[in-house]
């Protein structure tokens, strides 16, 4: 299904800034600098506590970061695009894992291509929505997810790695070498566990599913008006950020209230939490709950 939403004046953008402040750049470096301590601070700690430190602190830290590269990845902290190419490099730091050059080559399809079979890495592959469509197989899923929003465009639509996927790689791994080589494997695990308990069953990883898993078949996005929009740069604002996607999160606020005619009537959500629970107990919602469409011709000759 197709929905087709009302176009904007372009009055109603008026005002509204296209690049993110300093603060933004600040507070990306301090978060990165937090979590790298913490991760040495707890190089000689039990396992079960760097587990909990990771579930309940280091993952909401990690998640910041990785809607930091979201952020990133549409030049939003600076106006030359290669500084926020670096930036995202800095901010994938405490992932453990290099994502961030990756990552902007998929995402800006998606919402060039939203829902575009084949093209927007988003949607699930056939396989996933044919295997998971119990309670268990749901909840299996939610906690592997962020294994599956990883891996599912390296086997679907594979890309050959360019100059920054290498530069990218480099520094991750002479970080994660550095963190094992001064303060020993369990810091770097710390980083790791934190990373993806915090994209699995946790609060942060809600915004997977609530963005575009349909729960109302009239409706393709959804919005999430909640508290958790402070520590994700209002990445819950997504109607918004689709449709002004050059608008920083810490502005998208402004959107709504500009035009609040086009938001307030569409479904919208207050808790993550929830939108996992409805997921994995609503027999009918699973990865086939999406919209997809195919390119259209115009589309694919502008290519």
């Amino acid at each position: 299904m197709v929905i087709q939403y009302p176009s904007y004046s372009s009055s109603r953008a008026e005002g509204l800034p296209e690049t993110a402040s300093l603060p933004s750049r600040v507070g990306i470096s301090g978060v990165v600098l937090l979590q790298l301590w913490t991760a040495t601070f707890l190089h000689d700690a039990s396992w079960l506590k760097i587990l909990i430190v990771a579930y309940f602190f280091g993952s909401f830290l990690n998640h910041n970061l990785f809607l930091a590269i979201h952020e990133l990845s549409h030049n939003l902290a600076f106006s030359t695009p290669v500084y926020n190419r670096w930036l995202g490099i800095f901010a994938n730091l405490p992932v453990g894992v290099p994502m961030s050059v990756t990552f902007q080559k998929y995402h800006l399809e998606h919402h060039r291509f939203q829902g575009v079979d084949g093209i927007d890495m988003d949607i699930p592959s056939l396989a996933e929505a044919h295997v998971v469509k119990n309670v268990l197989a749901k909840s299996i899923w939610v906690i592997l997810q962020l294994f599956f929003y990883a891996f599912r465009p390296l086997f679907l639509k594979p890309k050959p790695p360019g100059i920054w996927e290498f530069i990218n790689l480099i520094i991750q791994l002479s970080l994660d070498g550095a963190m094992v080589y001064f303060w020993g494997w369990k810091s770097l695990a710390y980083l790791i566990l934190s990373t993806f308990v915090g994209g699995g069953m946790h609060p942060m990883a809600g915004h997977f599913i609530s963005e575009h898993y349909v729960f109302n078949p009239e409706q393709e996005t959804y919005s999430y008006y909640g508290p958790l929009n402070l520590m994700t740069w209002s990445v819950g604002y997504h109607n918004e950020h689709h449709d002004f996607p050059r608008i920083p999160g810490s502005k998208l606020y402004k959107v709504k209230e500009i035009a609040p005619e086009y938001y307030e009537n569409l479904d919208s959500y207050k808790s993550w939490s929830q939108v996992i629970y409805m997921y994995i107990m609503d027999r009918t919602v699973g990865p086939f709950s999406r919209m997809k469409r195919k390119l259209s011709t115009k589309a694919n000759k502008s290519e």
